[in-house]
């Protein structure tokens, strides 16, 4: 091999994203990826060498021990994982490495005073993994259908409930909160092969703070939101949605604002295409919403109005690039982000809609199939 820039990942796929795009491999472990020229490398504990070479996508699997040898050989009596790695590299003529944001700050201090160059590429380490393939977008897809079931089940859930005293209870008269329907949505999905975290379902004064959970109990005539954005445990792949609800009236205030963010929704469906600014629709989405009425800034040292992106890129992670933000990101083919517009202010409570669409050379294709319903 020359001694051209090489590609190199240290991690465990399953929590590094792009290890898993590299490799296609599932491993809670640390392994080594290797990429030089067309050639993609393994390096990989005895225990997955086997599995590896069935399961991976790359061109060649080898196994710590054989390099663990030849560092012996050179005079190591045990050899850790990075100079493993570096006694592989050596064998494989590499001198120039291109790691991602995330590499290990003890790894890179080793290798270069090894005599290594490294260079550390910022933001996504492979640009490829913006525009999704169909047989991503399928996965997500897959994905995104079990969230909108379980969303839709526990929807149904409250809808069916009982109110007393203005709190709502099932059928057998047990009090719902937000920690049982979190709980039936994550129970459900991972009947379908999905793990989520940190699932939203908060009510009231709760709903008025974007990525707060929810706890206690579940309130007639006040919104309720719920955000789901679980991973498939076999594809890897994330889906993303998010409702608002109310049983039994929503406030003339609440109906204004969820009539606004559906339109400001609907605003981002329109405008989202190939060669589209992401920054731009993003400021057309706040402008909409100060258009109608519905100012963003602080009031009481709390922040009100609509205040985060307006959508952020989905695949391997729950959050990638591109953003509809703030900052300059221009649309493409093959995009899939989220369009999730909110408002939410103290003393009348949140409303959040978000739906996944896939942009396309004309538009976009709305990807989520839930129904917006904003009484039930």
């Amino acid at each position: 091999m020359s001694n051209d820039k090489a590609l190199l990942i240290i991690a465990d796929s399953e929590r590094d994203s792009n290890m898993y795009y590299a490799t296609g491999f599932p491993a809670p472990d640390p392994f080594v990826y290797i990429k030089k020229d067309s050639e993609r490398i393994m390096i990989t504990s005895d225990l997955e060498l086997d599995r590896a070479k069935s399961e991976s996508k790359v061109n060649k699997v080898f196994s710590f021990s054989k390099y663990e040898r030849i560092a012996r050989k050179r005079g190591k009596r045990f050899a850790c994982l990075i100079e493993i790695v570096a006694t592989a590299l050596k064998e494989m003529g590499i001198k120039t490495l291109q790691v991602p944001a995330n590499f290990s700050v003890e790894y890179a201090d080793f290798l270069r005073k090894d005599g290594f160059k490294l260079v550390v590429k910022r933001g996504l380490f492979f640009d490829s993994r913006e525009i999704k393939s169909k047989e991503e977008i399928g996965h997500i897809v897959t994905t995104l259908r079990n969230t909108e079931k379980a969303i839709e089940k526990a929807i149904d859930y409250i809808r069916k409930s009982k109110v007393k005293d203005g709190f709502l209870y099932s059928t057998r008269n047990s009090q719902i909160t937000s920690e049982s329907i979190r709980q039936m949505i994550n129970v459900e999905l991972m009947k379908s092969g999905c793990v989520a975290k940190h699932t939203i379902v908060s009510c009231g004064e709760q709903s008025c703070v974007p990525h707060n959970t929810g706890s206690g109990p579940l309130m007639t005539n006040e919104s309720i939101i719920f955000d789901v954005f679980p991973k498939d445990e076999k594809t890897g792949y994330y889906a993303d949605i998010s409702r608002t609800i109310v049983k039994g009236k929503a406030s003339s205030s609440l109906n204004k604002m969820y009539k606004a963010v559906a339109s400001a929704q609907e605003l981002v469906f329109r405008s989202a295409r190939n060669g589209a600014s992401g920054d731009v629709i993003h400021r057309n989405v706040m402008k909409h919403l100060t258009s109608l009425g519905f100012k963003t800034g602080k009031s009481k040292g709390k922040m009100q109005g609509f205040f985060h992106g307006t959508g952020h890129g989905v695949g391997l992670d729950v959050h990638e690039p591109p953003r509809i933000s703030k900052a300059k990101c221009t649309l493409k083919t093959g995009h899939i982000v989220t369009v999730e517009p909110g408002l939410y202010y103290p003393g009348v409570g949140g409303v959040r809609l978000e739906d996944m669409i896939l942009i396309t050379d004309n538009g976009c294709t709305n990807l989520t199939k839930s129904p917006k319903i904003l009484e039930v």
